[in-house]
């Protein structure tokens, strides 16, 4: 194993510690990992599922795989493609990291494992540490959906409601992530969830011939999709892979939307804004994301922008989509609900969480 960077002042310390956080400035991890290059041909004989980029990882051999990874990826207009993460073994992207905190605990052996979501990363996790035998136990706020806590139950995780919205969630796991022997599986803090989403831009790479969009468009709450993406493209690039980097188009909803006001006063970090206001897209709705500063230093790095998105657009993108075969929560139709401020330019956009976990938008039932 490698070890734990902290971006901020440079402390390090052993992945083996269960440290969740800098001790220093309490902010998240980076890893001190370089990648290898990826064949440009990739055997045959290779796995497939997200393990197959082995040389890009940062564990390998795993144990609790379900086949996450290897989307479709699927035209919705002559310029615009849709990758199809809400085909993963829990029905959401989230597959993509949750699996290598579980192969990561499961070489560290805590006592036990705590996660902390609005209800798709704790899904993963959950199932993940079912997968590996490991107890879990997982953080939601009390309004999360029901599908999803039920979802979180049948695999066998112990649930704990959080009164109050995210950040209050994220709070009571943080306290008991701070108790020995607990691994924190924190899809924001632990940066082995990042080099599991990257593979999300490995696969575009290899399914559009060693290549990516002009575009790669994400929804943002935490930003753990953005900055695994921004990380796959910074590595693509160094190992001489591919010779233009995208640009990364970040959608948030506007009723939730720190970053976005941050990145267009041109702030370097968070602003002291507005108040939340409920939202349909309740994965996203961060208003405090412990990554900001690095969420807006690769958008601006990489020539992109964050465009915001009304809940009426929303539910219109969800119907939009369902007409076309694909039915997604509402939190993973926010790209497509901001379509209309980014499709001059060859793209790809993430449908995220499927349906089912979540129904229609009340409006459009």
């Amino acid at each position: 194993m490698t070890t734990y960077l902290c971006p901020a002042d440079g402390t390090r310390s052993p992945v083996e510690s269960l440290t969740w956080c800098c001790p220093v400035c309490r902010g998240p991890w980076d890893l001190d990992f370089t990648a290898s290059p990826v064949p440009l041909t990739l055997p045959r004989h290779r796995v497939n599922s997200l393990w197959r980029y082995e040389e890009a990882l940062p564990l390998s051999t795993p144990v609790t795989t379900l086949g996450e990874g290897r989307t479709p990826l699927v035209p919705l207009t002559p310029s615009v493609s849709a990758k199809l993460d809400f085909l993963m073994p829990t029905l959401s992207f989230k597959d993509r990291g949750a699996v290598l905190l579980a192969e990561l605990a499961v070489r560290l052996g805590p006592r036990r494992v705590i996660a902390d979501s609005s209800g798709n990363a704790g899904t993963a996790v959950a199932a993940y540490c079912a997968r590996a035998g490991l107890p879990c136990t997982v953080y939601v706020p009390e309004a999360t959906s029901p599908k999803k806590t039920e979802q979180i139950r049948a695999h066998g995780a112990r649930l704990e409601r959080v009164p109050g919205d995210r950040e209050a969630t994220a709070l009571a796991a943080r306290a008991a992530a701070d108790e020995p022997g607990t691994f924190y599986a924190s899809h924001v803090h632990n940066p082995y969830f990042l080099h599991g989403t990257k593979t999300y831009v490995y696969e575009l790479w290899e399914d559009l011939g060693c290549r990516l969009p002009e575009a790669i468009v994400v929804p943002v709450g935490n930003g753990t999709l953005l900055l695994g993406a921004a990380l796959a493209v910074a590595e693509l690039s160094a190992n001489g892979l591919i010779d233009e980097r995208p640009a990364l188009i970040a959608v948030q909803a506007a009723a939730v939307a720190p970053l976005a006001a941050a990145f267009h006063a041109g702030a370097d970090d968070l602003l002291a804004g507005a108040e939340p206001a409920p939202t349909l897209a309740e994965g996203i709705a961060i208003p405090n994301p412990p990554r900001a500063r690095q969420i807006l230093r690769a958008v601006r790095e990489s020539g992109g922008t964050f465009l915001t998105v009304t809940e009426d657009q929303l539910r219109a993108a969800q119907l939009d989509l369902a007409a076309r075969g694909l039915f997604v929560e509402s939190t993973g139709v926010a790209c497509w609900a901001a379509a209309g401020d980014w499709t001059d330019r060859t793209a790809v956009v993430p449908l995220c969480g499927a349906g089912a976990k979540t129904g229609l938008a009340p409006s459009a039932r």
